[in-house]
């Protein structure tokens, strides 16, 4: 039976990952910072060597990408530094950090899909420090799979598509970006990826950076366009604008659609379109607000 700790977890990710290793064979501890400040490194090192854990799943994330421009600080000890301490305390117990990092770490300014060794060339403070957390386990020397992924989403938590919804419902009309394209992940698809990799057991060997999305490609305003589509929510006019219209601290990339191909051949698995993901998550959301 191996020891799966999982930080973050009341988070987006970290909930889907309640749901499925509430089925395990295996012993789940799932903290958040009440149960662990993972920006301590001692009690990182003392609860892992404590609860004798195999491997670490790393939900935890500073991921408000303008507030982090204010205050890098912050960004920096939850994005960089805490991994660093996970990453030591699994080097010490022999443990695998499966870490989740982003698409921020590339510029967005090709018209390629992202390959895992393509440099990283990250716009703003969020990318920065989620790309130095990545360093900082390779740097390490554990056992690790870091899977980026983005335009991460799911029935909790705050994120495009609950605002989508409540805004399609309350407002007559909209604009909403066009010329930033990416793939939307559901929170739920990456977790069963993360989830079967640990139910194997067997994942020696497969360490490294891997890309994780739900297939397809759209702009933001395709993404709400569907969201309301899919949700009744008919009587609101979308328009599409430049991200212009709305300026930011930080400049968004504007292509950040990442290349699956390692993951899909590596672990034979297949990924469900965007579309027909979203789909699923509207049900499970309408379920949970019955």
């Amino acid at each position: 039976m191996l020891n799966v700790l999982v930080t973050g977890a009341d988070g987006q990710l970290g909930r889907e990952m309640r749901t499925l290793g509430a089925h395990s064979r295996h012993r789940y501890l799932f903290t958040d910072v009440a149960e662990l400040d993972i920006t301590d490194a001692e009690s990182v090192m003392q609860f892992v060597e404590r609860e004798k854990i195999h491997a670490i799943v790393n939900c935890a994330a500073y991921t408000n990408v303008d507030r982090a421009e204010e205050d890098p600080v912050t960004a920096d000890r939850i994005n960089h530094l805490a991994v660093a301490n996970l990453a030591r305390a699994a080097k010490a117990q022999d443990a695998t950090l499966f870490h989740i990092s982003t698409d921020y770490v590339f510029g967005g300014t090709g018209n390629v899909p992202f390959r895992e060794e393509d440099p990283t060339t990250p716009l703003g403070v969020y990318g920065v420090t989620k790309l130095k957390g990545e360093r900082a386990i390779v740097e390490s020397g554990c056992k690790y799979l870091i899977l980026r992924t983005a335009w991460l989403y799911s029935p909790y938590g705050r994120n495009f598509m609950k605002t989508m919804l409540q805004l399609t419902e309350q407002k007559p009309e909209l604009q909403v970006v066009f010329d930033q394209v990416g793939t939307p992940t559901c929170a739920a698809d990456l977790a069963r990826v993360i989830y079967e990799r640990i139910e194997s057991v067997d994942y020696a060997g497969e360490e490294g950076i891997y890309h994780f999305t739900n297939e397809g490609v759209c702009s933001w305003y395709d993404f709400a366009h569907a969201i309301a589509a899919l949700s009744g929510h008919t009587a609101c006019r979308l328009s599409p604008c430049h991200s212009s219209e709305f300026p930011s601290k930080v400049r968004r990339p504007n292509f950040s659609v990442l290349d699956k191909s390692k993951i899909k051949e590596r672990f034979g698995i297949t990924i469900p379109h965007w579309h027909d993901s979203l789909k699923r998550c509207l049900e499970a959301y309408n379920e949970l607000n019955q």
